[in-house]
């Protein structure tokens, strides 16, 4: 289970369809810690600066377990 903050709404495209773009930019408030075994807030902290973008890890709220990672390309 994934919990999404600040989801933006979609765009749409020239025909009225919506462009993969409008989600690209989501960011997870809440995800599966599998030693805390059940779906809790997330800290996102910076990881890595890299050629194709920043890399971000997820870290439990409760036992700062890494629970995810994502790479925001800028």
């Amino acid at each position: 289970m994934i919990a999404i903050n600040n989801v933006q709404q979609p765009q749409k495209g020239i025909k009225g369809n919506i462009t993969a773009d409008a989600f690209q930019k989501f960011d997870a408030s809440q995800l599966y810690c599998p030693k805390c075994k059940q779906a809790v807030p997330v800290r996102k902290r910076l990881l890595l600066v890299l050629s194709e973008g920043d890399k971000y890890e997820y870290l439990c709220a409760f036992c700062s377990e890494t629970v995810g990672t994502k790479i925001d390309k800028n």
